[in-house]
């Protein structure tokens, strides 16, 4: 009896390990998606909005939560992979990671920097994948002062390169959505990675 159990086992390990082998075997002769130019303009639009949305959060956070899909993520690593302590996934964590959530967004008096400063992504290319696309982008961002406060208001603008987004699309009924957004952060703070 203990063989045959035995032998059962080993039986359905094998299966299984031929299953994966054959699925891994079939990804790697996906073909890439063919998209059409309209598909390009449509992932266009969705990173030109991520701008502002991260930069409004509009509707207590959700406009900027529903660009990804339902389990989509945005994490943040340094320019080895390392990555950070900052990781969002799901919708809630989406909307909390724009300054909102259920208890709406934060008071731009508490955070004067959060809303004086533009997300920009340039030199965007898109290039299609089994599944979808990838997307990366330089992060542009531009700083023109706390226009809550009368003197932060009279800084000098400031813009800099704050490094990449490397994402990754899906077509979904909705329209095309974020699968997931890495900000890639060339020079990271040490306390801000994940340990």
């Amino acid at each position: 009896m203990r063989k045959k159990l035995v032998a059962a086992m080993g039986a359905g390990v094998l299966v299984l390990v031929l299953a994966l082998v054959m699925a891994q075997a079939q990804q790697k002769g996906a073909k890439p998606m063919q998209l059409t130019a309209q598909d390009y303009v449509d992932i266009q639009q969705l990173v030109a909005s991520y701008g502002y949305a991260i930069d409004k959060c509009t509707n207590s956070g959700y406009d900027y939560a529903d660009l990804y899909t339902p389990d989509g993520v945005f994490s943040v690593a340094d320019e080895n992979g390392v990555p950070a302590t900052a990781r969002f996934e799901g919708r809630e964590r989406l909307a909390e990671a724009d300054g909102g959530g259920k208890k709406g967004c934060v008071d731009p008096k508490t955070v004067p920097d959060r809303y004086s400063m533009s997300h920009m992504a340039a030199n965007l290319l898109i290039t299609p994948v089994p599944g979808g696309a990838t997307g990366k982008s330089y992060l542009l961002t531009v700083g023109f002062g706390d226009p809550t406060n009368k003197e932060a208001a009279k800084q000098p603008a400031r813009a800099y390169e704050w490094g990449r987004y490397d994402d990754f699309y899906v077509k979904t009924a909705a329209g095309w959505r974020f699968k997931s957004r890495v900000h890639v952060w060339p020079g990271m703070p040490d306390s801000l990675k994940a340990h």
